[in-house]
């Protein structure tokens, strides 16, 4: 969803950060081994992040809000959903412009500058890590995340190869006779059904010939 804003993704990376294996910078284990490397991973990430600005597939999914109750499940730690102007948005993975304390996860911060530190610590003086769901961590928010997805009359699934689990498994909760829309310029991992229509084009060319049918679709039957 945020390639197109300049956000390298970890598939783009190849699994690797300057020679580094992403489980190295991306776990507990990592974090307890070598906690200042976790930093510049998150750090570089996060100063990345406040250069970029949303694309068009952010924008239009920001303006599908104005004519459906759009709710937003992402895997993505940016807060360029949020930037675009959507409101409903439920982060699996975390945030990116937030830390956390590593004695109480309950203890969260927003951060408006892009350096996280050693010896940054929370009021109960426990030492900040990165707000975000590590590899080998539970993903708090499946259990709602769940519940939306059990809820929805259409379905966008945007810019995922739908290789990550436990989030590639909330497709097995959309109701039957759902529309899904699959918008994705590679070969996602799905199974081929009458109800999914699979556009393979990146986020913001997609999402243009999705809002524009489902908009249409909508005007269409309210004049009825």
């Amino acid at each position: 969803m945020s390639a197109e804003s300049g956000i390298m993704t970890f598939r783009d990376m190849g699994g690797l950060w300057e020679q580094y294996d992403i489980t190295e910078v991306a776990s507990p284990i990592a974090w307890q081994k070598n906690p200042q490397l976790v930093m510049d991973f998150y750090n570089q990430r996060r100063k990345q992040l406040f250069e970029c600005k949303p694309n068009k597939g952010h924008l239009l999914i920001a303006q599908l809000g104005k004519h459906f109750d759009v709710q937003i499940i992402t895997q993505n730690v940016d807060d360029l959903h949020e930037r675009a102007g959507s409101s409903k948005i439920l982060h699996l993975h975390g945030e990116l412009k937030k830390a956390r304390s590593t004695a109480d996860e309950n203890l969260v911060y927003k951060m408006d500058h892009w350096e996280l530190k050693m010896g940054d610590y929370c009021d109960k003086g426990a030492q900040l890590r990165p707000h975000i769901v590590w590899f080998g961590e539970a993903v708090p928010a499946m259990d709602k995340a769940t519940l939306l997805i059990q809820q929805a009359d259409i379905v966008l699934v945007v810019g995922t190869s739908l290789s990550v689990y436990p989030a590639a498994g909330l497709l097995n909760y959309i109701k039957d006779n759902v529309s899904i829309y699959v918008i994705d310029p590679g070969s996602p991992e799905f199974t081929p059904q009458q109800n999914i229509n699979f556009i393979q084009k990146k986020a913001s060319e997609g999402m243009e010939e999705v809002a524009l049918e489902l908009i249409s679709n909508k005007q269409k039957h309210s004049n009825y």
